[in-house]
Order: structure tokens, then sequence, then C-alpha cells
């Protein structure tokens, strides 16, 4: 009994010690803690933001004044679907929900990480507005003393008030007030169930589940809040039934004012990188934007529903204008460089002089057609890529392979849906499609030799205090070489300066470009111009958000929004020239077998420069076979014949060749001719028997390369002046009928 005293004690006198180190602790942690109620009743905060050369944009507030609501003005199951979701015992704990924490204890525990949390509205509240978003054990013990004191000073209307007033929902909207006016265009007083349940579901991830970004997600979400609704009571069966029928009816405000798409696409990059809390006690916000380019791209008279981005070399967003937001749009034939002949300069499948057929094709029930309904015949590579024509791109890649063309895609953080791979992925035909930033951040990798790294529009953001806490460093990822970035370049080139680009094409320095349409007969849905120089991309989108065919083309109309775009970049200083030359090898291939016979040879080195065609080709991917028709001069044998006791022999033509021809006549040989090619050559010997021989030749300088004689069957001249017997068949012992 005494030992099991003594042992008790010593237990007992652990407990305590323990108790005493843990409280000292927390004591120790918390000591400058202190509740500040004007974080609470005045969270309108300053973010200043800068333009690239550090001049002030504007000025953004948290939360505008008058914009706070009251509880009392709210619709019940407004504030029900708060509590419903976020904080089920909230009028009955005094601030912790002891349980769920001591639950979330445990499974962090097992998980050995923080992913677990069990903070009620009042610990939200306290976390938002005094304290980081770390998740350490030092910032928890903060939050518990400052929720302690809140509850104590507070009364659960006042914090829920405040904290509706506080909260964030996504687009730079803070507070339940400025949510309802940017996503419903309402007053949070006149929320109906749907849309309450819907900005309640926007608070775990205002991005992800944003109903203009992710409308499938937020639904999904919304009816999650509806159904933790239902479970507490708040709401009937018939209510949630009925609820969640219904659409999101989400309808985002018209930004409006000078820079306001710019401003809105660098809130949602804070967003996306930065917890937005920490921002309360102000900050400034330097970006990327040159407002002489934002300028042009925003005072422009558009016809219809448009977007321009500008971005530099260096990954900045320059200019950004969409009236469309960040919505993803089918990219048309701008997929063609990216997915298919990009990769297949890479994989070496061909290059860009390679001649594709351009005909009437079918892959089992797909049949593409060119924009004009014509077919070309034998087409190079580039011609293709530069009128962009349909078919060599989708031949192109049913040779490159859908695997292959799906590892450079994701690559560049492009991957594929299942449905998505399929020939038809050579025209464009994405199911959800690309932004326009998105586009032209992947068209800068061939500026940048082959390296993907997205652009953005913030290059820091500083506290009050001086403070970085923001300053993105995107990764670059190899994509492709510099050879194969050299030779799209080139092609991209010709693009501007003669094909489906060509508006572009008086600017006296490179421009690179690729248009891209999607639609029919009855009119064009998008349109796109993509074009880049050495220092900036410049992508441009026409069409109609709810693909209304419009008489729009990327060539004409998209281009010459370009064309006002370059020539404003470049009032001062031309860019330099694109890099056509990194990686690539220049050879010499024999003309005349590339064009009479589609043959990509070597040219013999005795060629005449008539004969040699210089192309550019990825290093290491010239050809391998030599032509040697001038080092050994080859001819398709001769003909002979007799007509009227005369000897024709004719020649097959080959244009750098000449002849000598010999006439046999008992064991004599007589040169009957020695020179260029003519169709035919013509000798009247006497009667006899003749062997002529054909031998072709190539004069390099005076010097003769001689090539194989031919010896031509003999020919038999008689009186009679028949027909010479080549071979006299041997019928004596044969079916001669069958001969």
């Amino acid at each position: 009994m005494a030992k099991f005293l003594k042992i008790s004690a010593i237990v007992l006198l652990s407990f305590i010690v323990l108790f005493l180190v843990l409280w000292s602790t927390y004591l120790i942690i918390t000591r400058d803690a202190k509740l500040d109620e004007s974080k609470l009743i005045n969270p309108n905060q300053v973010i200043t933001v800068l333009d690239d050369y550090g001049n002030e944009i504007t000025d953004a507030t948290l939360t505008g004044q008058n914009k706070s609501v009251k509880i009392s003005g709210l619709q019940k199951h407004t504030v029900d679907a708060f509590i419903a979701s976020e904080d089920r015992t909230f009028y009955s704990h005094k601030g912790l929900n002891y349980k769920r924490m001591l639950k979330a204890l445990y499974k962090n525990t097992l998980s050995r990480s923080f992913k677990e949390g069990a903070s009620t509205i009042s610990q939200q509240l306290i976390k938002n507005t005094h304290l980081s978003s770390d998740k350490t054990i030092n910032r928890k013990l903060k939050e518990i003393k400052l929720t302690k004191q809140l509850e104590k000073r507070y009364s659960k209307k006042q914090i829920l008030e405040m904290y509706l007033n506080t909260i964030y929902f996504g687009h730079n909207s803070y507070g339940l007030q400025s949510a309802a006016e940017f996503y419903f265009d309402k007053k949070a007083e006149e929320l109906t169930l749907s849309e309450s349940a819907t900005l309640v579901g926007l608070l775990t991830s205002p991005n992800n589940f944003s109903p203009f970004k992710h409308p499938e997600k937020c639904i999904k979400r919304r009816n999650i809040v509806l159904k933790a609704m239902r479970d507490c009571k708040f709401i009937t069966q018939s209510q949630y039934s009925s609820a969640i029928e219904e659409p999101l009816n989400a309808k985002k405000t018209t930004e409006s004012g000078k820079n306001a798409n710019y401003l809105s696409a660098v809130f949602d990059e804070i967003e996306e990188n930065v917890n937005v809390y920490n921002l309360a006690g102000g900050c400034t916000v330097k970006t990327y934007l040159k407002p002489e380019i934002q300028k042009v791209i925003e005072t422009y008279g558009y016809k219809c529903d448009n977007a321009v981005v500008v971005t530099s070399r260096e990954g900045g967003v320059n200019a950004y204008k969409s009236t469309i937001g960040n919505t993803k749009r089918q990219p048309g034939s701008t997929i063609k460089p990216l997915a298919v002949y990009a990769p297949a300069f890479e994989e070496k499948t061909l290059s860009p002089f390679t001649k594709i057929l351009d005909e009437k094709v079918n892959y089992g029930g797909y049949s593409p057609e060119n924009y004009d309904k014509k077919y070309h015949g034998y087409v190079t590579a580039t011609d293709s890529i530069k009128y962009s024509y349909n078919v060599p791109a989708v031949k192109t890649l049913n040779v490159l392979t859908l695997k292959k063309a799906e590892k450079y895609l994701t690559k560049m953080n492009l991957p594929l849906d299942e449905n998505e791979k399929n020939l038809s992925l050579a025209l464009g035909g994405m199911t959800n499609g690309m932004t326009l930033k998105e586009l032209a951040d992947r068209y800068s990798i061939f500026q940048r030799q082959g390296t993907y790294s997205p652009s953005r529009f913030i290059k820091e953001i500083v506290t009050i205090d001086g403070k970085t806490i923001y300053k993105p460093q995107p990764a670059q990822s190899r994509v492709f070489s510099a050879g194969t970035s050299s030779l799209i370049n080139s092609t991209l080139l010709e693009t501007t300066k003669s094909g489906t680009a060509k508006k572009l094409s008086h600017f006296n320095f490179d421009i690179a470009s690729k248009t891209g349409t999607c639609g029919n007969d009855k009119g064009n849905t998008d349109a796109y111009s993509i074009s880049y120089t050495s220092e900036h991309c410049i992508a441009v989108w026409l069409g109609d958000k709810n693909n209304v065919r419009q008489n729009i083309t990327g060539g004409v109309d998209c281009c010459e929004i370009a064309e006002n775009v370059i020539s404003s970049l470049y009032t001062e200083k031309e860019p330099e020239n694109l890099d056509i030359s990194s990686g690539t090898e220049t050879v010499e291939i024999d003309a005349e077998e590339y064009y009479d016979n589609n043959k990509v040879i070597i040219s013999d080195p005795l060629s005449p420069k008539l004969n040699k065609l210089t192309v550019k080709v990825l290093k290491g991917n010239a050809p391998k076979e030599t032509s040697t028709k001038f080092t050994h001069p080859t001819i398709q044998n001769p003909s002979i014949s007799v007509a009227n006791g005369t000897v024709i022999i004719e020649l097959c033509q080959a244009k750098y060749y000449d002849y000598v021809i010999k006439r046999q006549y008992n064991g004599k040989n007589e040169v009957i001719y020695d020179g260029k090619w003519q169709k035919s050559i013509s000798d009247c010997p006497k009667d006899g028997t003749f062997i002529y021989t054909v031998i072709p030749y190539f004069n390099n300088g005076g010097n003769k390369i001689f090539g194989t004689e031919i010896v031509l069957p003999p020919v038999n001249l008689s009186k009679d002046n028949k027909e010479p017997q080549v071979k006299i068949p041997d019928i004596a012992k044969k079916d001669w009928y069958n001969l």
C-alpha cells in the first residue's frame, strides 16, 4: 500500500510539474498577445499598387467605407449558412471548441503535421485580424489567448458581425457586403438562400471555388453548405431540394475605370499566392504594368468581346485587358506549333523544309479539311505553319504520335484529358481550352530558347514595415531545345513575312507570329493573333463569350490590334532580332532530288551551285544519305531503235550531264557524239551489226568525271531495213504462244 501511494504521489507530482511547465511556456509565449480593438472594428487598410516605373496606380482598400453589415439586417438563412458550415456550436462555446481541438490534435499527431484545424468563428476572427497564417504552436497559443479575451469583451452577436465584415470572399472582396455586391450585384440583406450558401462555400478556398473560374466546383461546394444547413435543421428538405437546383446566378459586376482588368488580375495573383489577411496592416504591391501600353489596349475600339495581354521576356505582364476574365477558350490553329510542329522538330520526325502531302485523308472517320476547302499537294512544314493548313498538321501529329505530343504539352504544364487525346488536338480540339495569358506564356517558350516560365503581374509585395512577403521566382523548365526554338522562330517569321500574319510584315524588325480561328462558314467564335519579338509577346483574342458567330479573323482583325500595340511598344528603340541559329546547322541538299522526287539527301561534293539547296536542320539531324550523281554519274538505260535505216538512241534527261556515245563495229570503237544532253541521238551506219555504248559524265571545270559505260542491245541493219533484233528467242522447246 505504501509503495502504491508513493508511486501515485510521484505520478501526481510529475503531472503538476508538467502542467506548471506548460503553463509557464504558455504565459511566456503569449505575454505580448493583446487584443487590439481597432483591428476588429476598423479593418480598412490601404494597399498601394505601383506600376513598372514605381509610380502609384491606385489605392485599394480591404473594405470600402460604409460597407459593413449589421446582423439585425440580414436574412436568417444567411446567418445560418455561416453557423452551419463554419461553427455549429458558436452560440454555446466560449470561443474554443475543446472537443474539436482534441480531435484535431489526435489527427495531427498521427499525421505529424498541422493539417487539421479546429477553429471556431471567434478563432478565425482573431487569426484573420491579429495573427499570421503560420501553422505553428506559438501562433496557436496566441490565438487561444486572444480568443478568450475576445469572448470576454464582446457578445456573440458582435463577434459574428465583426467576422462577417472582415472575412475574405475572393476577388478582392473583404466582408459580406463587398462580396454580395461583387458576386450578385445586390446588398447583403437581399441574398437568397442559394446565394448565401454560395458565398459561404467560397471561404474554404475562394480561388478554387470561384463561380467565375470554377463554376462546377462552386456548385458542389454550395450544395455541401446547403446540406449542412439541412442537417442542422436550419432549412427543410423541401428548401434544400429547391436550392440545390438553382443556377449560380453569379454576375460579376463590370470592371470599369483605368487599369481595372489589370488590377483584378493583380488581386487574383495575390489570392493565389499570399494569405490575404497578412495584408491587413497595409502593404505596397509592385507590378509590371506599363501604363502607356495599357492605355493602348484599353482605348482601342473593339467590335466584340476581346482580350489582349502583353508580356515581357523577363516574365512580367506589361498590359492586360479581358472582357471574359480568365475564361478558357479553344486555341484553334495556335496550338499547331506547340502540340505538333515543335515536338516533331524536337523528335527529329521532320524539319521545316520537309514536304508533306496535303491530300484528302480519313482516320477512322475523322477527315480534316483545310480552311480554303482545297488540297495543295506537297507542301513544306514551314508552308503548313505559314498558311495554317490543317491536313498536314493532322498527318504530322499522326506520325509523331499523341503520346509524344502529350509529353511536351505536359512539360509546359498543359496536361491533356483523356478525351483530348485524339488527332483533332492538332487543330485545337481541347475540352477545356486555354486562357489568352496561358497561350502567350507557351509561345514565350520559343522566345526563351525552349524554357517555360509562367508570366506574373506582381514583382514584389512589401509590408509597411519593409518586410517582403511575396516575391515570385517561378522555376524555369526545359521544354524544347534551343535548336527547336530557333527552327520555330524561323517558321513563324515566315508567317509574318508572307503568311497569315502578313499584316505585320511592314515592321523593320523580327516579329514571329501565328494566327488562328475557331468556327465555320457562318463565322468564327474565336480569333487569335500571337506575336512575339525578342523582348515581348503580344497575344490578342476576339470573339463572343456566348459563342455567337462573328465576322472576325486572326490574320485581319486580331493582327490589326497587335499592329497598334507593337507600334506603341517600340517608339524609341527597336528590339533585337530573334535567335534563329542556336542549336541548328545548315546543310546543302540535292535540289533536283528535293524538287522533283521529294527526296532529301546531302548534295554531292562536286554538285554545281544550281543543284544545291541550303537548308537548316536541328543539330545532329542532317540527312544520312549523300548524293553521288556527280562523283559517279548515273543514268537510266537509254532506249535504242531503228527506223528507215537510222539508229535512234533516246536519252533520259539529266540536266547536268554530258554524254559520250560510241559505236562498235568489227571490234573497232568510234565516237559518234560527245556533248550536252539531247532527247535523241541519230546515227546512219552502213549495213551490219553494231553495238552502241553510252557514258554519262560531269564536266567539273574541265575535269571530266565519267560514269559507268552502258552497253545497249546490238542492232542489225540489213538491206531490207528491218527493225533490229536485240534477242532471238528460242521457241523450239517452249510454248511460243505464251511468250
